[in-house]
C-alpha cells in the first residue's frame, strides 16, 4: 500500500495544470461512481490527476491507483479499498480498470459496500458497463473522452482559450463567430498542423516521434485490448492489421464484404464483427445509413479513419485532401451529434441537417433544393450564408 501511495504522490507532483481539458467542467464529480472511457493516449490519466490536484486534499482521504500496477498481482483491490476506507478514505481514482480481473463485479461490490466512498474509474473505449453479472449502468455516470478538438489544440498552441460553440450557433451565427476568432488568431495557420499531428495531447512531448507513437498506440489496442475485452483470438490480430492497412490505403473505404473476406481469409460474419470492433476501439469511424440500433453484424456504408493524424501515421502517401477534410468533419461533429450516411450530400447530422464538405470553391450544386443543407468549406476564414468555414467545426467541444 505504501508503494501505491508513493507513486500517487510522484504523479501528482509531475502533473501540470498549464492546460486542462474542458470536459473537466462537465463531469458531475459529486456522483458516487463515475466512469471515463476513451482510447489510449487521449489524456484520461492526466484528467484524473489534474482534477485531484485542483480540487482535493492530497492526504489520506484521496488515492489514485493504476490497476495495471504489478502490485495487484499479489494484492486484492477489494482488500486495498477496505483498508483505505477504514483509514478515512473518501475519494478513490482507479485508472485502467479493464486491466483488473472481473472488474465489473468488483466495482459493483465497492459501490454497494462503501456508500461513503466516491469512485472514479477510467478504461478503454470498449468497456461494457452493462454486464450480466454486474450491471453498472444504473450505478455509474459514464463520460467519453476523445482526442483534442481543434479548439483545444489552438488553446495549447496560442494560449487563447475560446469557449466551445454549439452546432446551432455555428449554423446560425458563423460569420460573426468567425470574425471574433480571426480577430485574435489565424485559424488556418494552425489547422494544417492539427490535421497532421495535433489530435493526441502527447504530440507536444517528442514531435518527431509522434506518428511512430500513434502506430504503437494502435498496435497495443489491437494486440491487448481487443483480445482482453472482445475475446478476439490473438492469432487473428495480423488479419486485423491487414484489414486496417487496406482501409487506410483507400479511405473513405466502401466495403465489399464478400471480396474483402476472401482477400483477408476470414468469413463474412467475422469480418463485419471486426469492422465493428475497430470503430469501438476508436481506430476507425464507420458511417451507416441509420445510426439507431447499430448492431455488431451491420455492414457500414463507408469507413473512415477515426482521426486525420492516423492517415499520416499509417499511409502518409495516401493522405488525400478531400478525405482529410471529411475525416476532420466527422470526427469533430460526431463527438456530440449523430452523423449518418446520406445520398444527397456527404453527411446527415442529427437526422435533420445535410452537409457537403469541400474546398473554398465548393458550390451548392450537389445540395441544390435539399432542405437544411450547408457547405463546410476548407481554406476560408469567413463563410457566407450557408457556406461555413470547415475549421469552425473544430470548436464544438
Amino acid at each position: 500500500m505504501e508503494s501505491i501511495e508513493e507513486r500517487f504522490l510522484k504523479k501528482i507532483d509531475a502533473t501540470s495544470l498549464n492546460f486542462v481539458r474542458s470536459i473537466i467542467q462537465k463531469i458531475r464529480w459529486e456522483a458516487r461512481l463515475i466512469g471515463i472511457k476513451g482510447p489510449r493516449g487521449v489524456g484520461k490519466t492526466t484528467l484524473l490527476l489534474q482534477y485531484i490536484k485542483q480540487n482535493l486534499p492530497i492526504d489520506h482521504t484521496t488515492l489514485y491507483v493504476s490497476l495495471d500496477n504489478i502490485w495487484f498481482a499479489q494484492n486484492s483491490l477489494l482488500e486495498m479499498v477496505d483498508d483505505f476506507v477504514k483509514k478515512g478514505g473518501k475519494h478513490l481514482f482507479l485508472d485502467e480498470v479493464h486491466k483488473y480481473p472481473d472488474w465489473p463485479v468488483v466495482l459493483k461490490n465497492i459501490y454497494d459496500d462503501y456508500p461513503e466512498l466516491k469512485v472514479v474509474f477510467t478504461g478503454s473505449s470498449m468497456l461494457q458497463i452493462l454486464n450480466a453479472r454486474a450491471d453498472l449502468s444504473r450505478r455509474a455516470v459514464i463520460y467519453h473522452l476523445q482526442g483534442l478538438s481543434f479548439r483545444e489544440f489552438v488553446a495549447i498552441q496560442t494560449g487563447h482559450e475560446f469557449p466551445a460553440i454549439s452546432l446551432k450557433d455555428i449554423m446560425e451565427n458563423h460569420i460573426q463567430i468567425s470574425r471574433d476568432i480571426v480577430s485574435k488568431i489565424k485559424p488556418l495557420e494552425h489547422f494544417t498542423k492539427y490535421i497532421n499531428a495535433g489530435y493526441f495531447p502527447f504530440y507536444q512531448e517528442v514531435p518527431e516521434l509522434y506518428h511512430q507513437r500513434l502506430e504503437e498506440v494502435v498496435n497495443m489496442t489491437l494486440e491487448i485490448e481487443l483480445p482482453l475485452l472482445r475475446k478476439v483470438d490473438i492469432s487473428y490480430i495480423p488479419k486485423l492489421k491487414q484489414l486496417l492497412q487496406i482501409i487506410s490505403e483507400s479511405v473513405p473505404f466502401i466495403p465489399n464484404v464478400s471480396k474483402l473476406s476472401e482477400r483477408i481469409g476470414i468469413n463474412r460474419n467475422t469480418l463485419v464483427s471486426y469492422l465493428f470492433f475497430l470503430q469501438e476501439a476508436h481506430i476507425t469511424k464507420n458511417l451507416y445509413k441509420d445510426i439507431k440500433g447499430i448492431t455488431q453484424m451491420q455492414k457500414p456504408e463507408k469507413i473512415y479513419l477515426e482521426n486525420t493524424n492516423f492517415q499520416f501515421a499509417f499511409t502518409p502517401k495516401n493522405a488525400d485532401l478531400g478525405n482529410l477534410r471529411e475525416t476532420f468533419f466527422i470526427n469533430q461533429v460526431s463527438y456530440e451529434h449523430a452523423v449518418e450516411y446520406v445520398k444527397d450530400g456527404d453527411f446527415r447530422i442529427d437526422r435533420t441537417y445535410i452537409f457537403e464538405v469541400g474546398g473554398k470553391n465548393k458550390t451548392t450544386e450537389q445540395i441544390q433544393g435539399v432542405k437544411n443543407s450547408f457547405i463546410a468549406a476548407d481554406d476560408i476564414e469567413y463563410g457566407n450564408a450557408k457556406k461555413i468555414p470547415l475549421w469552425l467545426f473544430g470548436f464544438l467541444y
